[in-house]
């Protein structure tokens, strides 16, 4: 038996809190950006991320509402995503506070920071993988705005590395469930995918 939900009945902060339990778990991508002027820079924490496509290497966010790093983002048209570890979850948890307009996270949280290579925003040190983007474009969808930045530059810390892999175990890396409820990396399932010239007899069984 199914609950039935329409989402127009329930209404758009139920349906998102709907959404965001089921589509689960979400990869963070704590995104760092820098003021016009380039005296403030801004980190917050955004769940709704992924890779957009591979040749050019582009990778995605969104912002609900109008947040300083869409703001940034729009003004520079740079960002770094920087890989959310479970060893920083407090700091994370911290940059998503609503801190007044030119606030720095970095410096309300106490979050260190580095130099990128290629973009003027900065990195978050203790994040063991920083991607540099530049804004490739940008989409609004009702209340939300999708960012679209070409990855520039990736710096990963060796120590996450295994023969030219980074390693999961090593990476740690947080994502986001429903509620307040975050995710951590649990059993870690290896299976290769199968060529349909291996089909016959390797698929799954039916139930």
């Amino acid at each position: 038996m199914r609950i039935d939900f329409d989402p127009e009945a329930l209404g758009s902060t139920p349906f998102y809190k709907l959404l965001t339990s089921v589509v689960v778990p979400r990869p963070i991508a704590w995104v760092s950006t820098i003021s016009r002027d380039h005296l403030s820079a801004n980190l917050a924490p955004h769940s709704f991320f992924t890779v957009a496509a591979v040749a050019p290497p582009i990778v995605q966010f969104t912002s609900v509402g109008r947040k300083d790093s869409l703001r940034n983002v729009e003004d520079t048209g740079e960002f770094v995503v920087n890989l959310a570890p479970e060893g920083l979850f407090e700091q994370i948890n911290a940059t998503a506070t609503d801190f007044p307009h030119g606030v720095s996270e970095f410096e309300a949280v106490g979050v260190a920071q580095e130099a990128s290579a290629r973009v003027k925003p900065p990195r978050v040190a203790g994040s063991p993988v920083a991607l540099e983007c530049v804004v490739h474009s940008t989409m609004g969808l009702g209340n939300s705005t999708v960012v679209f930045g070409r990855v520039v530059h990736a710096a990963i810390d060796d120590a996450v590395m295994v023969d030219g892999h980074a390693e999961i175990t090593r990476l740690r890396p947080l994502s986001r469930l429903g509620k307040n409820e975050w995710g951590t990396v649990g059993d870690v399932l290896d299976l290769a995918r199968i060529r349909y010239a291996d089909w016959e007899g390797q698929g799954p069984e039916k139930v």
